[in-house]
């Protein structure tokens, strides 16, 4: 949702995504799950899950709402040629009674379009020195497709500090889209805005952005849990854009280099928005004038929470105990397996790293040799007939042509026979320092038996370098996770 917007390269984008929206689905749409749940391994600082009576406004204290056609002294129609007039009727912006924030964009007979705007009072939110900030919403964009949404813009987003009050020195202070969508198409944006424009390190007005359909059921018709990460716990310092889960974007320091870099992370922090805009340089980017006759009024987008997470700080690693810790089913209401130092695998820890040895030249594809090996279980479960997930920080330093791989077992009983055994391809390495994800993407490259349910049963990771001369890091405790498909 930045101050000017998009090239014809989006418009591309976009049609791609369209078309592939139109071949998914829809689900149903949800409903508010309640309290903001709980993130083993986080530290909560701050959230919202807009509780309270219908068409009351969203708490002051923690909120302020936009008005009109753009910041006073700031550039005209919010930078992006959006057509809306942002208002604080609870009309376009209220609290439903059942726990959602409603932002409706609403038509008036004349024509003329209103909608709403909100920004958190507070502007502080950022990563801690050696550690991650992790910033979330549970949100349902607005129930709309085809010509019906035409210049719909919804937008969940973060801000640099130092805009309030200046209003033009955009993009050098930063902007992370968490969540964007333009138009009722089936996809999620994740954008990265930084340094001069035009042009720059992050290429704008564009940015360095990704997108992706929603998983399972449609963005539109659904909630979806949508997630940005400031990592400052690796090196380089990383950003990673999530969607119920699944990284679908990342960008590094290395990426757009030292200064802009630090233009947007050495200030004070983030504000957090959320608003729906209509018309403007993202939706025109596909439709070429929107919204148009055929745009349909009052379509809300829905917000179950907010909410602002820490994790980490001081030292980035940590040694190894003097005991293994004893292995760990997963957390309570979650199936996700942190790899941790000892062998274990479950709840997150503190970050720390691992040494993958090196394949000494040969050739291990598919075989492990020295692996290193993380186990869990007891583990009763109920197989949901999903598959393995799972997202690796792995770095081969200047090493050339390593490759590690991982190999997930699950022994349903705890008998020690591994009735499903999957093998994954390996993963290639860059030479450059830094921390990259491996994740399960690069495809299965064999798999044997089957999935049922486990009943005192046992999980066993193992990750090993396949190729190379040289050793790898693995990023452990709360940087590697691995999602089982139990419920």
């Amino acid at each position: 949702m930045s101050r000017v917007r998009r090239t014809p390269l989006l418009a591309s984008l976009l049609a791609a995504a369209l078309a592939a929206g139109a071949l998914l689905g829809l689900g149903g749409a949800g409903s508010a799950s309640g309290a903001v749940p709980p993130a083993p391994g986080w530290s909560l600082q701050w959230s919202d899950d807009f509780n309270g009576p219908d068409r009351a406004l969203p708490n002051a204290a923690d909120w302020q709402i936009d008005t009109g056609h753009g910041y006073p002294g700031g550039p005209a129609n919010w930078g992006t040629g959006e057509v809306q007039n942002y208002t604080s009727s609870p009309d376009n912006l209220r609290l439903d009674g059942t726990g959602n924030l409603r932002i409706t964009p609403l038509k008036d007979g004349a024509g003329n379009w209103t909608s709403a705007r909100i920004e958190t009072k507070r502007a502080d939110f950022k990563a801690p020195a050696g550690g991650t900030l992790r910033i979330e919403g549970r949100i349902q964009m607005p129930n709309v497709t085809g010509d019906a949404a035409l210049g719909y813009w919804p937008a969940f987003w973060a801000l640099g500090a130092p805009y309030r009050g200046n209003y033009w020195n955009w993009p050098a202070i930063g902007e992370f889209d968490i969540m964007e969508n333009v138009n009722g198409v089936n996809s999620v944006w994740g954008v990265l805005h930084c340094g001069v424009n035009p042009g720059g390190p992050c290429g704008e007005t564009t940015g360095i952005g990704a997108s992706r359909t929603c998983p399972g059921a449609s963005c539109q018709s659904a909630f979806h849990t949508y997630r940005f990460e400031w990592d400052r716990s690796v090196s380089p310092n990383e950003l990673r854009w999530y969607v119920d889960d699944q990284l679908f974007h990342s960008v590094n320091e290395t990426r757009v280099g030292a200064q802009a870099w630090a233009d947007m992370t050495s200030h004070a922090g983030y504000f957090i928005l959320l608003n729906v805009a209509m018309g403007g340089a993202f939706p025109d980017a596909l439709a070429g004038k929107t919204p148009t006759a055929a745009t349909v009024s009052g379509r809300p987008m829905l917000v179950d929470y907010v909410a602002v997470w820490t994790r980490g700080g001081g030292s980035t690693t940590t040694p190894p105990p003097t005991t293994p810790p004893p292995t760990t089913p997963p957390p309570s209401g979650s199936s996700q397996l942190y790899l941790r130092t000892g062998g274990g695998a479950g709840d997150a820890t503190a970050a720390a790293t691992v040494s993958l040895a090196s394949a000494g030249g040969a050739n291990h594809d598919g075989t492990p040799v020295n692996p290193q090996v993380f186990t869990s279980g007891p583990i009763t479960r109920t197989y949901n007939g999903g598959s393995t997930q799972f997202d690796l920080f792995v770095d081969a330093g200047s090493v050339v042509a390593n490759g590690q791989q991982v190999r997930v077992s699950y022994d349903r009983t705890g008998d020690g026979s591994w009735e499903r055994v999957e093998t994954y391809q390996y993963f290639a390495t860059d030479p450059v320092p830094g921390y990259e994800h491996y994740t399960q993407a690069r495809g299965l490259k064999s798999a044997t038996g089957g999935h049922g349910n486990l009943a005192n049963g046992r999980v066993r990771i193992e990750v090993w370098n396949a190729i190379g001369n040289g050793p790898s890091t693995l990023g452990v405790g709360d940087r590697s996770v691995v999602r089982i498909p139990f419920s």
